[in-house]
């Protein structure tokens, strides 16, 4: 049985114009690219009037048969693949991101996207891509089974936590206590 299933996806990212003064354009994954070859340098797609396309990488898109959950909770509301872009620290490129990981799992997603380092981006999953991941999840897919935990007797707790002083009894009737 496998344990993970791989396809290679192309990211596609826009630069756009923006009307800012503080900022003059902004980046954004718009598509991703099912099967696309690998990519050296970066490939103008697309050129209108304020946005240019490229295809930014190829990476791949990993499937693992534990964590299918993610991926229901995916299919189940509007399919994505996430894109997680981080800041490019070479000085010498012309652009501030690069593609860093495609996942389909929303939790992996969330993840990248708590830890406010990184720039997560939700594309439209392609039609071909979610007959991919949904045909990965009924084959790996094993619901949990629910155990309600049992409460246990508070009583008992209370010994597990504070120990209680060894003392002797009270003697001679002076109502006092010594610890053994």
């Amino acid at each position: 049985m496998e344990r993970s299933r791989t396809i290679p996806v192309g990211v596609v990212l826009e630069r756009r114009k923006l009307d800012n003064p503080w900022q003059d354009h902004s980046w954004s994954a718009v598509s991703v690219i099912v099967g696309a070859p690998e990519v050296a340098e970066w490939k103008l797609l697309e050129k209108a009037e304020g946005a240019e396309r490229y295809h930014a990488a190829t990476l791949p898109l990993t499937l693992f048969r534990g964590e299918t959950e993610p991926y229901k909770v995916n299919l189940a509301g509007t399919p994505s693949v996430y894109v997680v872009l981080r800041a490019d620290d070479d000085p010498d490129s012309p652009y501030e991101v690069v593609p860093f990981l495609v996942t389909a799992s929303a939790y992996e997603a969330q993840d990248y996207l708590d830890s406010g380092e990184e720039i997560v981006e939700a594309v439209p999953m392609p039609d071909g891509l979610i007959a991919w991941v949904q045909e990965f999840c009924d084959r790996h897919h094993e619901d949990e089974v629910f155990v309600k935990r049992k409460r246990s007797d508070h009583r008992k707790e209370q010994d597990k936590f504070a120990r209680r002083p060894a003392v002797d009894a009270p003697r001679n009737g002076s109502g006092r206590r010594r610890l053994v």
